[in-house]
């Protein structure tokens, strides 16, 4: 046994986990909806009915789950115009726009690796 290093006591298959961070990423992003609307607010704040419309069949009920999860992890803050009309808003907190970048190289990997067209390539920046 190498100095430093003690006998584990516990089986070896508990080592083989996936990592913590990786598992709390994925509660929260892997629901389905939610990556989408974290990328549509990297762009810019928007208004509900905004997001709806740039993340097609999406419904109000899902969108508003997903916004609220959101929230509560402190990623997407919602903001109320008092109007008339009333409207809410929603944007990205720090930690929100931290993902941009991870969710772009997914994006990148995703063109590179995954079968099937993307039929909104005409509309994006670096295509």
């Amino acid at each position: 046994m190498a100095q430093g290093i003690e006998q584990a006591d516990h089986p070896p298959e508990q080592c083989a986990r996936v990592d913590s961070g990786l598992t709390r990423v994925f509660g929260l992003l892997g629901k389905r909806w939610t990556g989408l609307v974290v990328a549509v607010l990297t762009q810019r704040p928007a208004y509900f009915a905004e997001l709806r419309r740039a993340i097609p069949g999406i419904s109000e009920r899902m969108l508003s789950d997903r916004l609220t999860e959101l929230a509560e992890a402190g990623l997407v803050v919602r903001e109320v115009d008092a109007g008339p009309p009333l409207r809410v808003s929603y944007r990205l907190t720090e930690a929100g726009e931290a993902l941009g970048p991870a969710l772009g190289e997914l994006g990148r990997w995703a063109e590179n690796h995954l079968p099937g067209e993307n039929p909104c390539t005409e509309l994006r920046p670096d295509a």
